[in-house]
């Protein structure tokens, strides 16, 4: 016992271990090896014994899953599938910037070793989904996958998107998108790299419809079939 008072372990590390810091954490926090901390947490429990006990008192319970929880995990994947991007809480929807705070939350409950396991199997899913997105990193995201979207819509037959004088929402969408990019290009805005990919995807994208001719209407599937 002697020996041990003699050689004292480390204070601060032994201070964070009590309020419920594991050992792993506070080795990365410190820069030093997690067998390193580890031996000086387990001289410091054999002097003092009850901050073992202190230690699982201060650990964080993990989070129930609640049923709302689960909606806005199976939202957030509807959104990586459709857009290739995960929400933020600068989104352009009440419903996305919400998302955006949940899945902060569940990258801070991450980051403290208290993530459900449920939520963490679904989360891990994603690559890079611990590390928040930045804007930028959104809005390309967005450009390619509004792209994409233009490109399909011509190749599925159909005529320009308009951005107006349609009912149809999705189509609207890919209007005022197209309509933007056109935009950009007469101001001289548009990034040249961007320019290339719409010239190679979508060739004859600057003009779009041609004046005077008519929109393509839907084909009725229903007469088709009489």
């Amino acid at each position: 016992m002697t020996g041990l008072k003699r050689w004292a372990p480390d204070p601060e590390w032994v201070q964070m271990y009590r309020r419920g810091i594991t050992p792993a954490k506070i080795a990365a926090g410190a820069g030093a090896a997690e067998s390193t901390v580890r031996y000086h947490l387990a001289i410091a429990a054999r002097l003092e014994p009850s901050i073992r006990d202190e230690h699982r008192k201060a650990v964080p319970v993990p989070a129930r899953i609640t049923t709302a929880g689960r909606q806005n995990l199976d939202d957030i994947l509807a959104l990586l599938r459709g857009e290739g991007r995960l929400p933020t809480t600068a989104g352009a929807s009440a419903r996305e910037r919400a998302l955006g705070v949940w899945l902060h939350r569940r990258r801070e409950e991450a980051a403290h070793e208290v993530l459900s396991p449920v939520y963490q199997e679904a989360l891990d899913a994603i690559p890079g989904w611990r590390q928040a997105s930045t804007k930028k990193a959104d809005d390309e995201a967005r450009w390619k996958q509004r792209l994409a979207e233009v490109a399909r819509h011509l190749t599925g037959g159909n005529d320009w998107p308009r951005h107006n004088k349609t009912d149809i929402k999705e189509e609207r969408v890919l209007g005022v998108w197209l309509h933007g990019q056109r935009i950009d290009h007469r101001a001289g805005r548009l990034h040249p790299a961007k320019e290339a990919q719409l010239d190679a995807l979508i060739p004859g994208w600057r003009q779009g419809r041609a004046r005077g001719r008519k929109p393509r209407q839907p084909t009725d599937q229903s007469k088709s079939a009489e």
